[in-house]
């Protein structure tokens, strides 16, 4: 429980982390932006796979693969179900437009927020999940990832903020608001693989599925509309070795 309760706050408070950066760099050129945010897509997918998705097929035995691709069917869906109410990522942060930022609108913004905070709560189940099915290594390689990930995710909230005239006090409480929403789901996840084991494999599951959606439907188009796909690829594949590398002796 200990664990866990550092884990709820590591990688909440990597949400706020990354906001306080946020406020150092306002205006990162999106050659480097998208390679931040690829980087953490590429450690999201070694997170979602190696810990998630393959201690799933494990715990599942002779049926695993079946509840497996189910759980990661269900939690695909899940956060699809969620996008029709609050717009992708890319298309309501508006910081692929430079020469519109000064015109956003406050209900624009925030809607964007709301949306990273829902986006959330499933990352924060994913580190939850793994704690509560009782494989420390596992849970670690996907709570560090999700950490890692909630930096530049942080930093992008700010700008948008405080560009549309929000004080820089509300816009820090705001940012933290996301992370908070990160903790609750990390001991929602570890209280509900507690109580029932049985329901372990598709919660991995579950869980993988949420972070694939989100690296597929949000990262990649994110860090591939701005013309340097190319440096984006490798960022990716570069955190994913990282990530593996970190799986492989914490494992």
């Amino acid at each position: 429980m200990y664990l866990v309760g550092i884990t709820a706050l590591g990688v909440g408070g990597a949400t706020v982390f990354g906001a306080l950066l946020g406020f150092l760099f306002k205006r990162i050129p999106h050659k480097w932006n998208d390679a931040i945010l690829s980087f953490a897509a590429g450690i999201m997918l070694a997170a979602a796979v190696l810990g998630l998705i393959l201690p799933s097929l494990e715990a599942g035995e002779k049926n695993g693969v079946w509840i497996t691709a189910l759980g990661i069917l269900c939690g695909a869906l899940f956060l699809n179900f969620t996008d029709r109410f609050t717009p992708h990522l890319h298309n309501i942060a508006g910081i692929d437009r430079e020469t519109h930022e000064n015109n956003q609108s406050l209900d624009k913004v925030l809607l964007f927020v709301m949306a990273i905070a829902i986006h959330n709560l499933p990352e924060g189940l994913a580190a939850g999940v793994g704690f509560g099915g009782g494989d420390v290594g596992n849970a670690i390689t996907v709570a560090l990832g999700i950490a890692l990930q909630n930096i530049p995710e942080g930093m992008v909230i700010i700008s948008p903020l405080l560009l549309s005239g929000v004080s820089k006090k509300r816009t820090l409480l705001i940012a933290s608001f996301t992370g908070v929403i990160e903790i609750i789901g990390t001991f929602i996840g570890f209280f509900a693989v507690a109580v029932s084991t049985s329901i372990l494999p598709f919660a991995l599951a579950f869980a993988g599925g949420t972070m694939l959606y989100v690296i597929s439907d949000e990262m990649i188009p994110e860090t591939h509309s701005h013309s340097y796909e190319r440096m984006a690829t490798y960022s990716l594949l570069l955190g994913f070795i990282v990530m593996m590398i970190l799986d492989f002796y914490l494992g």
